[in-house]
């Protein structure tokens, strides 16, 4: 049966289109039209004036729902992460593993490829290709360079379930970068203490984006400016920001905002509490730390990313929002979400004027939020 959509300013990721109906069928997009050329049959809903735009996209979650995925690695954490993430807006998502053992790496490519979700686009792994010095909370003792026997393994067991990999760009060779992007892998320079020259070569060899940027990688200096200013002098790089004002000043993101313009798009780097296995998070009041205090990710949903853009940085909403939603779905290459187009999937949430979720258009309906 046909959804349609009315009352509503509808973002398409380029415009805001308003006295029109969203036409949809079989959770795709129609189209638009007139109110008077809705069929006969159709399911109408109401959306009270709300906006209604393209559900988020996060490339970096590693936890959500009283779960840490890489600690869970399991078909119920995976479907109470995916449940609560939904919930908070955001549709598609990538779930983020750090550092890790292989059991785990197997265990969590098992469980994405005997349980899918549309909602879950695939694995982010952060590491175990990354520097020593820019660890982070990462495991020391998981870290390794990486050979092309070893990644090629790694990616024939996965089976396409990795759609990125976050990597040290002074660990690798071009022909490390060209096995990854060979089998579909955006590549991320992250965890990094490269030189300007080193990650300038990386994008060369075929780095596409670069991983929280500022966080856990080589500063910017005047002597060498780093992963950062490579980032920022790079004609096509992107990078992700986690805008929480704690990972990254608010200064900071105007500043970067302004160099990279539609380069810069947003994820949340949100985990969970969890007090097994390798990875031991607290949460805190505004973040997570490792239980020796040092910060170990983000206290943030896409949408309050997308808030925080608004409110503390200036920047657009309708901006802010193609930061946290058709931005990275580009980047992946996922054509069919981020926007609100003909074939595109009717992945859809309603916003009200402050931008709180007021409603979710998700299994073909639309459900809003009291």
């Amino acid at each position: 049966m046909a959804a349609v959509l009315t009352n509503a300013q509808f973002f398409t990721g380029t415009e805001i289109i308003r006295d029109r109906t969203l036409l949809i069928e079989k959770g795709r997009i129609t189209g638009f039209a007139t109110a008077d050329a809705i069929t006969s049959g159709a399911t109408v809903t109401d959306c009270k004036g709300l906006l209604v735009t393209a559900g988020l996209i996060d490339l970096q979650i590693a936890g959500g729902g009283g779960f840490l995925f890489s600690a869970n690695p399991d078909p119920e954490a995976l479907e109470a992460m995916t449940g609560a993430i939904l919930s908070s807006g955001t549709t598609g998502f990538l779930i983020a593993l750090p550092t890790n053992s292989h059991e785990v790496y197997s265990a969590a490519f098992r469980v994405l490829k005997e349980n899918p979700h549309p909602a879950v686009l695939g694995l982010h792994l952060e590491g175990p290709f990354i520097s020593l010095a820019k660890r982070g909370a990462h495991a020391r003792e998981l870290i390794r360079k990486p050979s092309a026997e070893e990644l090629l393994a790694l990616l024939k067991e996965a089976d396409g379930v990795i759609r990125m990999m976050t990597v040290a760009p002074e660990v690798c060779t071009p022909e490390i970068i060209t096995i990854m992007r060979d089998h579909g892998v955006t590549v991320a320079a992250g965890h990094s203490n490269a030189t300007f020259r080193e990650a300038t070569l990386g994008f060369e060899w075929g780095i596409e984006t670069s991983t929280h940027l500022f966080n856990a990688m080589s500063p910017v200096h005047h002597r060498d400016p780093g992963l950062p200013g490579a980032t920022f002098n790079s004609e096509k790089a992107c990078a992700s920001i986690i805008a929480d004002g704690i990972h990254v000043d608010f200064n900071m993101l105007i500043i970067s905002k302004k160099i990279m313009k539609e380069r810069l798009f947003l994820v949340s780097d949100a985990v969970e509490e969890n007090d097994r296995g390798t990875y031991q998070h607290v949460r805190q009041n505004d973040r997570f730390t490792l239980p020796d205090g040092t910060m170990s990710g983000a206290n943030l949903t896409m949408l309050g990313a997308v808030r925080n853009c608004v409110d503390h940085a200036g920047i657009h909403p309708e901006e802010a929002l193609r930061m946290a939603s058709l931005y990275p779905a580009s980047l992946i290459k996922v054509s069919d979400r981020g926007k609100i187009l003909p074939g595109c999937r009717a992945d859809l949430i309603a916003l009200d004027s402050d931008l709180k979720l007021k409603g979710l258009f998700h299994n073909k309906k639309m459900n809003f939020i009291d």
